[in-house]
């Protein structure tokens, strides 16, 4: 059985969303989100792309809803015992599956938590489910209960967020070494990779994010690769993965010699990280952050080429995306907790003179302020 925590750990886990459950007065709750799932129980699988369901009971009885092809599956990697399938055949309706499996298991007539905001519950089977409990269960939603219980991270857990940090930092220095004029994207990226993969990482919640030229301005992956310029400018945003724990960095990278623009963006990129770890203090809020990302940006008249959030989240997490909710954005009230752990990234795009620079890393809070998870310093890297 491939266990990444120790049972008493899943215990623990267990026992807090049942607090929460009995404190909302829910008598359970319907979990779609593989990232709840694999937190609460160990259950690893991209098998959530079709309907699955894990029904968890005030009580603390785990069932979970799933097809034959990860049966074994949550067999191998959770500590679910009660398993149920739905079987694939023409009209399948496994909604229907869900309600008689939350019959037979005797909860007709209670009010269940059911998480609505999430990739593991598409628009389609999210109706379905309400239209077949209609009269089954009462549904509250309750899409946030997990994830603000994923937020404050155990020791064990930021154990691998360290781990996955070093791994981020492993991907730097092949970029770096493989970063020259005439160097192709894919191999930069290759190497990326094989620096994660090589040393135990996994595959990251999404893409990784490269791009040069102009191309360098952007924030997304994209298709398509092209050879760096003897001056040139390269973009990466990449995450250490490690037991789906993420720790993401983000540079801008220099090929040849910096333009004056590049020197300027960068020293108010790395004044607004400055400021924003700064505030990155227990009992501030994440609205906290993101104004001391401003207010440092848009001094040095950056407004219009920054964006209006600088950060979120980080842990376990699976694709399409590895941003954990809440993120860093205007007025946002959460409050910062110890053991926390937070992604700041200053993303400038100068489109008016086709110039970018970015910074970005990863830091767990503490009651000695923020706690960058990465060996390297954030000076402006030059190739």
């Amino acid at each position: 059985m491939a266990l990444h925590f120790t049972r008493a750990e899943y215990a623990a886990r267990l026992d807090r969303l049942k607090a929460e459950l009995n404190k909302d007065g829910l008598d359970g709750i319907l979990l779609f989100a593989q990232e709840s799932m694999y937190w609460l129980t160990g259950y690893d699988t991209f098998g959530y792309c079709f309907f699955q369901c894990m029904i968890v009971s005030a009580g603390g009885d785990i069932t979970l809803l799933t097809r034959a092809p990860d049966l074994r599956q949550a067999q191998h990697t959770s500590i679910v015992e009660d398993i149920r399938i739905w079987r694939d055949h023409g009209r399948a309706r496994p909604e229907q599956d869900l309600k008689a499996v939350l019959e037979d298991l005797g909860h007709k007539g209670k009010t269940f938590g059911i998480e609505r905001k999430t990739v593991g519950l598409q628009a389609f089977y999210g109706e379905a489910v309400k239209s077949s409990l209609r009269g089954t269960l009462r549904l509250e939603d309750a899409s946030l209960l997990v994830d603000t219980l994923r937020m404050v991270k155990s020791a064990a857990e930021i154990k691998y967020i360290r781990k996955a940090g070093e791994l981020a930092d492993d991907a730097l220095d092949a970029a770096i070494a493989t970063t020259r004029a005439g160097a192709d994207e894919g191999v930069i990226l290759a190497a990326m990779h094989s620096a994660i993969f090589s040393r135990g990482g996994d595959y990251a919640g999404n893409e990784f994010i490269i791009g040069s030229g102009d191309d360098a301005l952007l924030c997304r992956y994209k298709s398509g690769r092209r050879k760096l310029s003897r001056n040139d400018q390269l973009t990466l945003e990449w995450a250490g993965a490690y037991r789906h724990y993420h720790a993401a960095m983000m540079r801008t990278i220099i090929v040849g010699k910096p333009k004056k623009r590049h020197l300027e963006l960068y020293e108010a990129c790395r004044d607004a990280l400055g400021a924003v770890a700064d505030a990155m203090r227990i009992g501030n809020t994440f609205g906290d952050m993101f104004d001391a990302h401003a207010r440092t940006l848009d001094a040095a008249g950056l407004r219009e080429h920054r964006l209006n959030a600088c950060g979120y989240s980080m842990g376990a997490s699976f694709t399409p995306c590895w941003m954990d909710p809440p993120m860093i954005y205007e007025g946002n009230p959460t409050v910062i907790a110890e053991n926390m752990v937070l992604f700041h990234h200053m993303i400038i795009a100068d489109s008016d003179s086709r110039t970018a620079m970015t910074l970005g890393r990863s830091y767990v809070a503490t009651p000695r302020g923020a706690k960058s998870v990465s060996r390297h310093e954030i000076d402006l890297i030059r190739c």
